[in-house]
């Protein structure tokens, strides 16, 4: 299992999570059952699919040790991706990072991986 997976989210959906300590995930992931990671690879792609044209974005990194319901499950095009089958904690989160929108509605972020 990977050390770290992450989670894009919206500003106020971050700061929910951040007064409530526990996160159940986006809509899409509430009507899904389960809330949508990527790995390091995966985020760029993610992005780009899910959230092109979309501001006020956050990038969480996760610390997965902790994560009992952790399943890694095909998704698009075959890929594998970290579903978690439970709420998450504030706990988890190790860093957030602002996500840019440019002008031509992609997105720049920087992050230490």
């Amino acid at each position: 299992m990977k050390k770290f997976i992450y989670k894009i989210c919206n500003k106020l959906e971050w700061s929910n999570f951040q007064k409530k300590q526990k996160f159940y995930g986006t809509k899409q992931d509430l009507i899904d059952g389960y809330i949508h990671f990527s790995d390091k690879n995966q985020v760029k792609s993610t992005l780009s699919k899910h959230f092109f044209g979309k501001d006020k974005l956050i990038l969480l990194k996760i610390d997965t040790s902790k994560l009992e319901n952790l399943i890694w499950e095909k998704s698009r095009d075959g890929k594998i991706f970290p579903h978690l089958y439970e709420h998450l904690s504030l706990k988890s989160v190790k860093k957030n990072f602002k996500i840019n929108l440019k002008k031509n509605s992609s997105h720049l972020f920087s992050i230490n991986w």
